[in-house]
């Protein structure tokens, strides 16, 4: 394994956690400002869509597993398809019902001038899970 799989690697099992512990300053910060995410149902959106999204729902809490299936770096391009399994569940005083996702995404990353890999294109196709 290179040092930028590695990296990458990193910056996917960081993005997890963060999400997990409720730190989405950490989530944001490994996403460049371009960044375009594209879900089934909606219009792609940004990085100021994506950190209001987060900002406004209700304390939840998050289990989430990421499986790689495939990570290849092209230069200071990289793109890796991932299966993601997450399960949301409101708690505090808004605790209710746990929604489960899963299925695979397709996320493209690039490498800045500092040497930190961000996500730059993000297509999620996780489905509602039963």
């Amino acid at each position: 394994m290179t040092d930028d799989e590695r990296a990458i690697r990193n910056l996917v099992d960081t993005w997890l956690g963060a999400s997990q512990n409720g730190d989405y300053a950490t989530v944001l910060s490994l996403m460049s400002d371009d960044v375009v995410f594209m879900v089934p149902g909606q219009e792609p959106f940004g990085k100021a869509a994506f950190a209001a999204a987060i900002n406004s729902q209700p304390q939840v809490e998050i289990d989430a597993h990421s499986e790689i299936q495939e990570l290849n770096v092209l230069g200071d391009w990289a793109f890796l398809r991932n299966r993601l399994d997450i399960t949301i569940k409101p708690s505090g005083a808004d605790a209710g019902a746990a929604v489960r996702r899963a299925g695979y995404t397709l996320t493209i990353l690039r490498k800045e001038a500092d040497g930190r890999w961000l996500l730059v294109r993000d297509a999620n196709l996780m489905m509602a899970q039963t």
